[in-house]
């Protein structure tokens, strides 16, 4: 377990959207140990992933040793304990993808954004990653950028998608 969860403040900013929603699920879940998971998924949806002083502010809450909550977060790979990035892209690397030009695709992204897969632009604008398989053989090379299949592209049209989602040339 990370050494310095257990010691950080639980204090999370009051003013804080998220926060609000997060307090409100623990309150609508009663404060119960057995709804951690339910709330781990509304503190990473409201986060996009989870920070250590929330999951020491869920421990708190549900009178969970922080132990718990970080095991459980680790367990699941659902969960995640870095950010993704505001925008995400994810390469399908799969046999038919990668046959039809994935390497490719992630070669240009480093080119282009100097990022590997499982690395977030400094300024938390772009993550890139990689499957083993989408399920989408039929659409090789298949791309899903921000949860939106990309089908039968080629790294041209992947960077100028990326482009229009994060805003930068």
């Amino acid at each position: 377990m990370n050494a310095g969860f257990t010691t950080l403040s639980t204090e999370l900013p009051k003013t804080d959207p998220r926060v609000k929603l997060l307090n409100a699920r623990i309150k609508k879940e009663h404060y119960r140990p057995d709804a951690l998971i339910e709330i781990l998924h509304t503190a990473q949806n409201a986060y996009g992933y989870l920070p250590l002083p929330v999951l020491a502010h869920i421990a708190r809450s549900l009178n969970l040793p922080p132990s718990r909550v970080y095991s459980t977060v680790t367990f699941y790979h659902f969960f995640s304990l870095k950010s993704k990035g505001e925008h995400t892209c994810l390469v399908c690397t799969g046999t038919a993808c990668y046959v039809k030009g994935a390497q490719k695709i992630l070669d240009e992204i480093e080119r282009q954004f100097n990022l590997q897969p499982g690395q977030v632009s400094a300024d938390n604008q772009l993550g890139v990653a990689v499957a083993r398989c989408i399920g989408a053989c039929g659409l090789a090379p298949a791309v899903v950028i921000d949860d939106e299949v990309q089908g039968k592209t080629e790294p041209a049209a992947v960077i100028e998608k990326i482009h229009s989602k994060t805003g930068k040339p």
